[in-house]
């Protein structure tokens, strides 16, 4: 049973109550709630345009909406919580649609203290991944150090540690080229 389309409105209260709600279940970024309240307006014309500034402004100006923010509690989150390196939470932004300047900014600031190696151990061991023991296992582990944000500078610093032969990071070091 496919599901039903969302209910266009031009009434401001209406797309208001609608985005509170949403705030309400997550916090998103103004992108994402632009997104969610296209579906409910006629975004092609002028006049939804409108409400749908309308909406927003509003919104930021009771501090509802806000991606610095937004951006820092995402950071924070998918460090402490994930263990994911500092690319992955840039591209998941960059994803989400906030500014760069902002990721820039939360990014840094979250992640300004932060050990990457010692991340990434925390990762490992957050997926239970132990050491490899042949050349296939290395390199999955290598993807999936990569996926999760880490640099291939603190990848090789740890396979180095759990004594991977140099044929296998030399291998690996062409794949990333």
């Amino acid at each position: 049973m496919p599901f039903p389309r969302p209910r266009k409105t031009d009434s401001e209260d209406e797309l208001y109550q609608y985005a509170v709600g949403a705030l309400a279940r997550r916090m998103r970024s103004v992108a994402e709630l632009k997104r969610l309240l296209r579906q409910r307006v006629e975004a092609e014309t002028e006049y939804g345009q409108t409400l749908m500034e309308l909406v927003i402004r509003k919104l930021k100006d009771q501090g509802y909406l806000n991606d610095a923010k937004y951006a820092a509690a995402y950071s924070s989150f998918r460090r402490d919580n994930e263990k994911f390196g500092r690319m992955r939470v840039i591209t998941d932004l960059k994803i989400k649609g906030v500014h760069g300047e902002v990721i820039d900014k939360a990014v840094s600031s979250v992640y300004e203290d932060v050990n990457e190696e010692k991340q990434a151990r925390e990762y490992l061991r957050r997926k239970r991944l132990q050491k490899p023991k042949d050349r296939k296992q290395a390199a999955r582990i290598f993807r999936q150090l990569s996926r999760a944000g880490f640099t291939s500078k603190i990848i090789f610093a740890i396979l180095k540690r759990w004594e991977v032969d140099d044929e296998t990071l030399s291998a690996l070091e062409e794949e990333t080229i």
